[in-house]
């Protein structure tokens, strides 16, 4: 299975029940083992903000300059 694109890749709520079990299927098959690896590992910001600055944190996801997850420490 291969998303082109990817704009529409997080998108599964309007998909079918059929459709999805198959996506798990393809992840459980082409995508766990390559994590359980250590092959594909998550992306995460360089910065861990405290609780403190979660309004700037939500900012920055907002403005979609940032490449990975933004992390709070608590």
């Amino acid at each position: 299975m291969w998303i082109c694109d990817l704009s529409t890749a997080a998108g599964l709520r309007s998909r079918s029940a059929e459709s999805k079990a198959q996506i798990v299927r393809e992840v459980e098959k082409n995508v766990w083992p390559a994590i359980a690896a250590g092959k594909v590992k998550p992306v995460v910001y360089n910065k861990y903000f405290p609780l403190a600055e979660a309004v700037e944190a939500h900012q920055l996801l907002e403005s979609s300059k940032h490449i990975g997850k933004i992390l709070l420490t608590v």
